[in-house]
């Protein structure tokens, strides 16, 4: 497949691996409007592929995903109204790779924050580097962590520890998120893409479909579960962006500064 017109996403394919690499390094791969629209639209063509038994999810640079671009959460505060559009894009961005045939292989190679933190959640194994960091700071914004982080960190965790996490925003270095469990495989920086490649390899010359049926068969009550929570959560994250607490959050990062929150 052609796989055309991806402006933020960087495609290389090796054999029946493709490797996706987030790809704006100089904004440390943040998310931006047309990258938030690529996503999910690359995963659902990934999943009708026949030539593709497994994907590699990477960043170009020295991050993975800083999350949402600062410009864009701007431009979403001074036109609400593009939430609908946003909502819909991002519940489609979590539920395509879930919901792709091919397992996903993360290899997290820098920061992956925010919505970064979940797109590599979403992903079947996680390999970060010693390196990298993983966490979801929303509400150091002022947002709701809408976007599929209140049913994944839970679902890895547990309760407890995903509800102090996503409270405070706290960045989690690489070699703790092995150890609580919430990405697969810490490995040294140098090695991850080898690391990672040759997991993906691993996978693709096994039962290639055995492998397939199994993640739908394992995923099915988390995407049942995503699909419970994401109206609801999405809808409060739309309603964080209109507040005064939320445009404090944005104004702080941007002038690098501490926020003043009022809970307005």
């Amino acid at each position: 497949m052609p796989y055309a017109d991806y402006q933020t996403l960087a495609l290389e394919r090796r054999g029946p691996i493709l490797e996706v690499a987030l790809n704006r390094p100089e904004a440390l791969n943040a998310v931006d409007g047309r990258m938030h629209e690529e996503l999910p639209r690359l995963f659902a063509e990934i999943d009708v592929d026949p030539e593709v038994d497994v994907v590699v999810l990477t960043g170009v640079g020295r991050a993975f995903c800083a999350g949402g671009d600062m410009g864009w959460l701007q431009e979403l505060i001074e036109q609400p109204f593009a939430w609908h559009r946003v909502a819909s894009e991002g519940r489609r961005i979590v539920l395509s790779i879930l919901e792709a045939r091919q397992p996903v292989i993360a290899a997290v190679n820098g920061a992956a924050v925010g919505l970064g933190a979940t797109i590599a959640l979403s992903c079947d194994i996680v390999f970060a580097a010693d390196t990298a960091s993983i966490g979801d700071p929303h509400v150091r914004v002022g947002l709701v962590a809408g976007d599929g982080g209140s049913v994944l960190w839970p679902a890895l965790l547990g309760y407890a520890r995903a509800r102090e996490l996503l409270y405070t925003g706290e960045m989690v270095p690489a070699p703790r998120a092995a150890e609580l469990g919430l990405v697969n495989h810490c490995v040294p920086a140098a090695e991850l893409a080898e690391r990672a490649d040759a997991f993906a390899r691993e996978l693709a010359s096994g039962a290639r479909r055995a492998v397939q049926w199994t993640k739908a068969a394992i995923n099915a009550p988390l995407r049942q579960a995503l699909a419970a929570n994401l109206d609801l959560s999405l809808a409060l994250e739309g309603l964080s962006n209109l507040t005064a607490d939320h445009r404090e959050g944005i104004a702080a990062f941007r002038e690098r500064r501490p926020p003043q929150f009022t809970g307005m």
